[in-house]
């Protein structure tokens, strides 16, 4: 569930050399965003506020080759997962991003069989993606072997994915790995990094022409929508622009999560069948079959995540 700054599958490719890491002391891990015994993150990009949450115990710190990774176990969340001093996942909120920015798109499909996930590197959005019977391949392309090397230690419940026969695992780029691929997938899921510093390419206009040149007729995207409607109106309203000129449906959803900023983060939900409805699921599980799979998502909540409150229907003229 990569948010702010998660796997960067916008940087170049480069080949990721092995490392060895010193094993230390749980006492001896330290990291400037913990004080007190609590986590804080701070961000310009939402200014006069902050997340905290109580650390139990430092579990793991370093710097891979394209950021800070840390994870931490925390008093009520679970493990927590953060790069670059932003909280990407914890283990007790998750699956209302994963289950959302997959099956908004899986659902939206008729017939979902070939899947890619660009970022994601925890692996909840393949384990979301595998709750499919109508899938017969899930790829995932991640640039940084740090954050699914974690992932697996850290947060098996999400990670669990990857031992499922139908995954592959490429570490790299994900925009060099878009430019080889020609009407391939069914659906692709970004789980990206916010438009700021080396991830701002992601949310423009070249980006989703490549995703809509690496899809089949009919295919579904989903990426992360720019954080929330409080805090990122305009950047949402220039990202619903650009994927609107790229393709001939292109919808904001939205989804609640605690930690978070402001406690929401939103989508862009676009198909390259112009006549398709991506806000009325084409597909649907029983109400046992949801309750079952998913602990968030369900028909109902994938109609109303595209109910917008006035004031951000009116900027986006939805």
């Amino acid at each position: 569930m990569l948010r702010t700054l998660r796997s960067f599958s916008s940087l170049r490719l480069s080949s990721i050399p092995s490392r060895r890491f010193t094993s230390l002391k749980m006492s001896e891990i330290t990291h400037p965003t913990i004080q007190d015994g609590w986590f804080s993150e701070r961000s310009n990009m939402w200014p006069g506020q902050a997340m905290s949450l109580k650390v139990n115990q430092v579990l793991h710190h370093e710097k891979s080759k394209y950021q800070d990774v840390l994870v931490f176990e925390s008093s009520d969340y679970g493990n927590v997962l953060v790069l670059d001093n932003v909280i990407q996942c914890t283990e007790r909120d998750e699956f209302s991003y994963q289950e959302m920015i997959t099956h908004l798109a899986m659902n939206s499909h008729p017939n979902p069989k070939k899947v890619l996930v660009i970022g994601g590197g925890d692996g909840g959005v393949l384990r979301e993606v595998v709750k499919h019977e109508s899938v017969e391949e899930a790829i995932l392309c991640d640039i940084d072997e740090a954050v699914i090397r974690l992932s697996k230690k850290y947060l098996p419940g999400m990670s669990v994915s990857y031992q499922h026969p139908k995954v592959t695992t490429h570490i790299g780029d994900g925009f060099e790995f878009l430019k080889a691929k020609q009407n391939e997938f069914d659906v692709i899921i970004t789980d990206s990094s916010d438009p700021e510093g080396p991830a701002e390419s992601l949310f423009q206009k070249p980006y989703f022409e490549l995703l809509r040149d690496a899809l089949r007729d009919g295919g579904v995207i989903t990426t992360q929508g720019s954080e929330n409607q409080w805090l990122h109106l305009p950047m949402i309203t220039d990202l619903k622009k650009a994927c609107g000129e790229v393709f001939p449906v292109a919808e904001y959803a939205y989804t609640t999560i605690p930690t978070y900023p402001s406690g929401q983060i939103g989508f862009m939900v676009c198909c390259k069948d112009a006549s398709r409805n991506v806000r009325e699921p084409l597909r649907s599980w029983t109400r046992e079959e949801e309750e079952r799979l998913c602990r968030y998502y369900n028909q109902d909540i994938h109609r109303a995540s595209f109910v917008l409150p006035n004031f951000a229907r009116k900027a986006l003229g939805a």
